[in-house]
């Protein structure tokens, strides 16, 4: 028997993403079609510290001697967490959408990128359905401020703060975060076409 290609009736920009004016060939017997499955995405951010700065992170201030050196307010969580969404649909990263040498973008409140994240991940067909994210911070403890990040987090990417994890750690005093010099933040979001 002749082996036929099947075709996806959706027209695609090659991310699996619908456009008009082409389809994608896919393989012969494919009983799904790449639009109808989640995909997953991993950010990392690195934001040196400095003494008398404001320090964002998680979507709120909180009260330190140092804060991030940045271009923006230096949210490094809520940047972390765009690379995420972005890096799941292959859209590229948070440098390519809101540039660091736009005034734009200067001093600008990280929610509002994450919210801008969040309409381009919307618009592509996609919503998040968990986050986990993981905050590498010598000082000052955060423990206490997880809880509301979480619900600040949760109202931007209209989901519940039951889907948002937070965890908090130290790097025992080693390397750059231990010194207090920097702040790190990994995520990990898993999104769910919409149907």
């Amino acid at each position: 028997m002749k082996n036929t290609a099947a075709t996806n009736t959706r027209a695609s920009n090659g991310n699996g993403f619908p456009v008009s004016g082409k389809t994608d060939p896919l393989p012969a017997n494919t009983a799904f079609c790449i639009d109808s499955l989640p995909r997953i995405g991993n950010g990392f951010d690195v934001h040196t510290l400095a003494p008398g700065l404001p320090f964002f992170l998680g979507g709120i201030r909180i009260k330190h001697s140092k804060g991030c050196v940045a271009h923006s307010d230096g949210d490094c969580l809520l940047h972390a967490l765009c690379d995420a969404m972005l890096g799941a649909l292959a859209l590229g990263d948070i440098g390519k959408h809101f540039p660091d040498t736009s005034d734009e973008y200067k001093g600008i409140d990280s929610k509002i990128l994450l919210k801008k994240t969040y309409q381009l991940i919307r618009k592509a067909g996609y919503r998040p359905g968990n986050v986990d994210c993981t905050v590498c911070l010598q000082a000052p403890k955060i423990s206490d401020k997880i809880a509301k990040m979480r619900e600040v987090i949760a109202g931007i990417l209209e989901m519940t703060p039951g889907t948002v994890s937070i965890k908090a750690t130290t790097t025992e005093r080693l390397g750059f975060v231990g010194r207090e010099e920097g702040v790190a933040t990994y995520a990990t979001v898993l999104l769910y076409p919409e149907v």
